[in-house]
C-alpha cells in the first residue's frame, strides 16, 4: 500500500509558488512547478486544480498564464492543503462489515473509531499549527 502524497506535492507546489514570489515571479506555469517536483505536469495541475477550488491558488489564463498563491503563504496551513487534496479520512475501518458473531468483530468499530477520530484530531491540529511559509523558511535553512 502506497502513502497519499498528495499533500506532499500540493505543498511542495505551494513552497515553491512562495519562493518564486520571493524572488519577484508572482506567476508559475504548471510546467515550472513540476520540474521542481520532479513528476508529470498532468499531475501538478491536478493538484493546483484542488488548491484553486479550495482558494488557496489563483489561475492566469492567456499571456503570463499560471499559478500563484491566492493569499498570503502565512496564512496557508498544512490543514488548508491537506483538506484541499486529500478527500479520503485518516484512517479507514473495515471496508465490509466484521464478523458480528465474534467478539472482537462484533465491538472493534466503535472501538477503533474513537481511537481514530482523536488520531485524526491530533494530526489535524499538528497541520493547523504549520503554515507554508514556515515549510519554505525550514526548506531554506
Amino acid at each position: 500500500m502506497a502513502a497519499n502524497s498528495r499533500v506532499t506535492i500540493a505543498a511542495h507546489a505551494l513552497a515553491w509558488l512562495e519562493l518564486a514570489r520571493r524572488q519577484g515571479r508572482d506567476v508559475l506555469t504548471s510546467e515550472e512547478v513540476a520540474a521542481s517536483v520532479n513528476t508529470n505536469p498532468v499531475i501538478v495541475r491536478r493538484s493546483l486544480g484542488d488548491l484553486q477550488r479550495a482558494g488557496l491558488v489563483t489561475a492566469r489564463r492567456g499571456a503570463g498564464a499560471g499559478f500563484s498563491l491566492a493569499r498570503g503563504a502565512e496564512d496557508i496551513t498544512l490543514l488548508d492543503v491537506w483538506l484541499a487534496v486529500s478527500p479520503e479520512p485518516l484512517l479507514a475501518l473495515h471496508h465490509s462489515e466484521p464478523n458480528l458473531e465474534c467478539p472482537v468483530g462484533r465491538g472493534i468499530r466503535p472501538v477503533l473509531s474513537d481511537l481514530y477520530d482523536e488520531a485524526t484530531e491530533a494530526f489535524r491540529a499538528t497541520l493547523a499549527r504549520q503554515s507554508v511559509a514556515a515549510v519554505l523558511e525550514r526548506i531554506l535553512q
